[in-house]
């Protein structure tokens, strides 16, 4: 009778052990805090370069994993303080906080410095800046990678490796998730200055080594522009505050201080990656501030619960959810946009309230950077052209051309980045950005 039963007891054994292997939640991991410490090692070097002055920066990064842990991989996400790119450490309470909670689910995690500063403070050198984060970032990453393939002394899963921050963090996190082509920087910085500064992987440390990363959290950031988006991109987690005055909930100025350039925020972003079918979660903080998480311990615990479902999904968890995605406060504030091959790139999500804007009507700007002079030339004949600085102040205003071609002068104007605006005949609206580099 025994040896009767073995072979179904076997049978049964196989298929209990092949449901633990497929959830990776089994025991709690990743979804609750099931390790009661953390292990952190600080101030592990993983690359350098030179900063806004030219100075060398060795670029170090704090480490957090649970303790006695056995598991031999461990997802990794990687945290980018925010600070405006001028301050900020790898020790801020957000990334801190997070990085702790999280290793204690199981999950191991990295908070990285990166180079800060620029000056002159405008849009120029903010851009500039970006760029460096974003160098920086991928530096980190590499370093990861490299690991795993040689000393895997952090013993980490590599097929999910997650970056994310606050404020300029977010904002260095979503542009090394999308921004992956050259030719989509060049209205921001000409392809002399980006070869010269080291191209968007940078020279910050690791090279060889893979970037790949499979998913985004972004707290409170933004994108340069939402188009850059694209299908088959990897998902994205976005929290953010209604009355963010700093890092705009929609699309508006970037303002820690100065006005600096105009960025499209997580609203238009959920709605972009809705469109193009990219998985995303969206959490908006009703009538809060920038990054409420960073000071309020209620928020804070809402953000790890919102980042916990985000990520338990990327990992093929059956656990419940604990903080659903709620509902948008606003309608996304779209524009149209092209990818850079010139094709429209303008695909909204159904049943949102946002119609499409069509594109019966377009315009080029050339050469874009310009050094003062350019051409614009549009597709039918428009009714005025704007043209407004970075604190959106008008700086040059033009009414009807009827041959669609205007050639314009802002030899006096200072370098940066400024917003082009066209109002055609049939009352569509289409904006462009132009840089100004002498």
């Amino acid at each position: 009778m025994i040896k009767s039963l073995l072979p179904h007891f076997m049978l049964f054994l196989m298929s209990s052990m092949l449901c633990f292997a497929q959830d990776p939640c089994a025991n709690g991991r990743y979804a609750s805090a099931i390790f009661d410490q953390f292990t952190l090692t600080s101030n592990l070097t993983y690359g350098q370069n030179l900063n806004w002055a030219n100075s060398n920066t060795t670029l170090k990064l704090d480490f957090y994993e649970p303790t006695n842990d056995t598991l031999e991989a461990r997802p990794l996400i990687i945290w980018v303080h925010g600070g405006s790119f001028i301050g900020g450490s790898k020790t801020d309470n957000d990334v801190k906080t997070l990085s702790e909670r999280f290793a204690k689910k199981g999950y191991v995690c990295a908070s990285i410095d990166y180079r800060l500063g620029f000056f002159p403070f405008d849009s120029t050198n903010a851009v500039k800046a970006v760029l460096r984060a974003v160098q920086d970032l991928k530096a980190a990453i590499r370093y990861f990678y490299k690991d795993a393939q040689t000393t895997n002394l952090y013993k980490i899963d590599t097929n999910h490796v997650f970056i994310g921050g606050s404020s300029a963090g977010a904002i260095t996190a979503l542009h090394v998730a999308y921004l992956n082509n050259a030719c989509e920087f060049s209205d921001y910085m000409s392809t002399s200055t980006l070869s010269g500064l080291g191209g968007l992987d940078g020279d910050s440390g690791n090279p060889g080594y893979s970037t790949v990363v499979h998913g985004v959290i972004n707290g409170c950031g933004a994108l340069a522009r939402y188009n850059w988006i694209e299908p088959e991109d990897i998902p994205l987690c976005s929290i953010h505050g209604t009355n963010d005055g700093t890092v705009t909930y929609n699309r508006g100025l970037v303002n820690p201080g100065t006005p600096l350039m105009y960025l499209d925020g997580s609203r238009m972003l959920h709605e972009r990656a809705c469109a193009v079918g990219i998985p995303n979660q969206f959490y908006t903080f009703n009538n809060a501030p920038h990054v409420p998480y960073l000071s309020n311990s209620s928020y804070m615990d809402s953000t790890e619960k919102f980042v916990r479902d985000f990520l338990i999904e990327r990992l093929g968890c059956t656990e419940p959810l604990l903080l659903p995605p709620n509902a948008m406060q606003e309608q996304a504030i779209l524009y149209a946009t092209s990818y850079c091959d010139g094709t429209p790139s303008d695909e909204f999500c159904p049943g949102v309230g946002i119609n499409e804007i069509p594109l019966s009507n377009t315009f080029n700007c050339y050469p874009n950077p310009s050094a003062g002079i350019f051409t614009i030339e549009t597709s039918n004949p428009y009714e005025a052209i704007r043209i407004y600085n970075i604190s959106g102040e008008l700086i040059y205003h033009s009414e009807l051309q009827n041959d669609g071609i205007s050639k314009i002068s802002l030899e006096h104007q200072i370098n940066g980045l400024y917003l082009i605006e066209v109002l055609f005949e049939n009352g569509q609206q289409i904006q462009q950005k132009l840089l100004i580099e002498k």
